[in-house]
């Protein structure tokens, strides 16, 4: 399995500069986060990233891309939704995120409001979402499915984020996303040589190979004080070792399951 060449990664990004860095360095997504209802309630603001994209950097950012397609991610359901999705396609974006995904009921009002104008992602990260998505995946017009750690573990009153993703439930999760036929995945990736973070970014990339993940945003450190030559040269490490994990053995794909697993424990006291 060459994971790193199918993987699909996603950039948040305003900074004009940075997108054609990314664009270049083989970046598939590359947009603005426009999810603002609810979250600065939900979210630890000493943790989590609150966006304060605007829409008109949609056109800065677009003008940037050759390759990669423009990228949204909406807000989550509301009264003003199908407004905000039209203004979106409108502007050409071709790839809409729906956040806070908690029924089919919901997806099914989103696809419409889509009308197969731009490819559906759905970041499902709510516990009923997780328990309903038996029912999601059965929807007709989904692209794919993205399970979003971070407001998940707060769900689940769990300690970090980590702890789902090592979790028997996640493998479930994966398992049924995949059996529909749904490209999955889940988080962000850093660089592979990154000292500043908890954990090692060997042992996600592992990870990715153990859930058949293929889905993947950039996260934030990724691209921190990293130049376009770096940009391309980083991501490019970062497919090869995608595609090691993809290509190793069960067992030791496994162990790095099991090393996680003891590392978050080990976070969890401390915190």
């Amino acid at each position: 399995m060459n994971l790193g060449k199918e993987m699909v990664f996603t950039l948040f990004t305003n900074n004009p500069d940075l997108a054609l860095q990314a664009d270049l360095a083989g970046v598939d997504r590359i947009g603005l986060d426009f999810e603002v209802l609810g979250k600065a309630n939900r979210q630890d603001r000493n943790k989590s990233w609150i966006s304060d994209h605007r829409f008109e950097e949609l056109s800065a950012i677009s003008a940037q891309l050759t390759k990669a397609s423009l990228f949204a991610r909406t807000n989550p359901m509301h009264n003003g939704l199908k407004s905000e999705i039209d203004r979106y396609i409108e502007a050409g974006v071709k790839v809409l995120m729906m956040p806070m995904v908690k029924s089919a009921e919901d997806v099914g009002k989103f696809l419409e409001y889509v009308d197969d104008r731009a490819k559906v992602s759905l970041l499902v990260e709510t516990p009923a979402g997780a328990m309903r998505l038996h029912e999601i995946v059965q929807i007709k017009g989904i692209g794919d499915i993205h399970i979003g750690l971070n407001d998940m573990y707060l769900g689940m009153g769990l300690a970090n984020h980590f702890e789902v993703l090592v979790s028997d439930f996640m493998e479930a999760l994966a398992g049924t996303s995949i059996d529909a036929g749904l490209p999955f995945g889940f988080g962000g990736v850093a660089r592979k040589v990154d000292e500043s973070l908890p954990v090692s970014s060997e042992l996600i990339y592992a990870q990715y190979a153990r859930l058949n993940a293929t889905r993947a945003l950039i996260s934030r450190v990724f691209t921190q004080g990293i130049s376009h030559a770096d940009m391309i040269k980083e991501l490019a490490v970062c497919r090869s070792a995608l595609s090691r994990w993809g290509n190793e053995s069960p067992e030791k794909i496994h162990k790095a399951k099991l090393e996680l697993r003891q590392t978050v424990a080990s976070l969890r006291e401390k915190s």
